[in-house]
């Protein structure tokens, strides 16, 4: 009983502070449903389980992350290789199981803001052990994936491509002091060329360069990047969406990439996945062989 007694005195204050903004009106009903999806969470931790082998992994996402899991099969390739895969969208959508049933909650993410900006402020969230904000909702898991939807490699200006690397640099200052987890950067998507140009098109691969790149990754052996933007912008410079969302993984004017992307992409994402693990395990029993 006594173990149990300070996830209790959480889950009174919780109710009582429900109870309390009952009779708010829209923006009431907004804090209502973070706070029940809170309680759900806290009543839900004890089911995520570790390992200590790096198997349970989560991936934040939104939309293209939503359709790259969908559509390529990559859950179930992760769950042959005996990973848990758990991925949180949107709010609304919430927080998916390993076998792809819904959680009913989500960990409530700031402002729903995967942006640089929102990453950086969801990291400088302290760490609890239950799940009491977002960023330790996720570090329940150890292995975290995260990545920005396509709209942010809109980078209209140079100023802008050095603020978000400010943002990464901070995010990565916390990932460093969480040496018992695992980080995966994915890079954030390239637009469609009627959504963007070619001046802010090269500053997108500039920021996904230097995301990949060993002035961002060097010294820092428990984070790892997916290039993503590579695997789906134009790699050809003499072509006029040079740096932008392929002509092969692009229907119209949509920014997502097709399911042909997705089902192509999604295997490499985990296989990816399993290899970082399998490294981080190495260097791991490395250190612990010189220590």
């Amino acid at each position: 009983m006594r173990n149990k007694m300070p996830l209790l005195i959480v889950l009174g204050v919780l109710a009582a502070t429900l109870v309390m903004i009952a009779g708010l009106a829209l923006r009431g009903q907004g804090l209502r449903m973070a706070l029940l999806h809170r309680m759900r969470a806290l009543l839900d931790h004890r089911n995520i389980t570790l390992s200590g082998g790096f198997t349970n992994i989560i991936f934040l996402h939104h939309s293209t992350g939503r359709n790259l899991i969908r559509q390529s099969g990559m859950r179930e390739r992760l769950a042959a290789a005996g990973f848990q895969f758990w991925d949180h969208d949107y709010n609304y959508e919430g927080l998916t199981r390993p076998n792809g049933t819904r959680t009913g909650y989500s960990y409530s993410i700031p402002d729903d803001n995967t942006d640089p900006s929102g990453l950086a402020r969801l990291f400088a969230q302290r760490v609890y052990r239950l799940p009491l904000n977002a960023f330790s909702g996720l570090m329940q898991h150890e292995v975290i994936a995260f990545k920005s939807c396509f709209p942010v490699s809109n980078i209209t200006s140079d100023e802008q491509l050095e603020e978000y690397k400010a943002y990464y640099l901070g995010i990565r200052n916390v990932m460093e002091q969480h040496r018992d987890r695992i980080f995966i950067v994915v890079t954030p998507p390239p637009l469609n060329p009627k959504a963007t140009d070619a001046e802010a098109a090269a500053r997108a691969r500039a920021f996904a360069d230097w995301l990949e790149s060993d002035e961002f990754l060097t010294g820092h052996p428990n984070v790892f990047t997916f290039d993503l933007f590579d695997l789906l912008a134009e790699g050809n410079s003499s072509r006029p969406d040079f740096n932008m969302l392929c002509t092969t993984y692009r229907k119209g004017e949509d920014s997502h990439p097709d399911q042909l992307a997705n089902q192509t992409i999604g295997s490499l994402f985990a296989d990816f996945i399993i290899e970082a693990v399998q490294t981080y395990r190495a260097r791991l029993a490395q250190e612990g062989k010189n220590s």
